[in-house]
């Protein structure tokens, strides 16, 4: 007993397995330049706010920025995810 599939059928179940895989990655993997560039950037920002790094409002300022991006990130994910399903559902 064995199953046809119509070529339109196999090409639908291609692209969609293609698009899957391109949506299971998203913005988890920073290139290694993005990441030192947000690095510098923090760095740049708490040093302008007049902080020596080492202090606690130095260590502070960092660990709130890294908090910002990290629920920024969130959103943007979400925002993703959320997309996909709608493409998927076909709303």
């Amino acid at each position: 007993m064995s199953m046809k599939f119509a070529p339109t059928t196999f090409l639908a179940l291609a692209l969609f397995g293609t698009s899957l895989a391109g949506c299971s990655s998203f913005q988890r993997h920073q290139a290694p330049e993005a990441a030192a560039a947000a690095q510098t950037d923090d760095d740049a920002a708490c040093r302008a706010n007049g902080v020596a790094p080492g202090s606690d409002a130095y260590v502070a300022c960092r660990r709130d920025r890294d908090g910002r991006r990290g629920r920024a990130d969130d959103r943007l994910e979400r925002a993703h995810r959320n997309l996909a399903e709608r493409m998927l559902n076909g709303q």
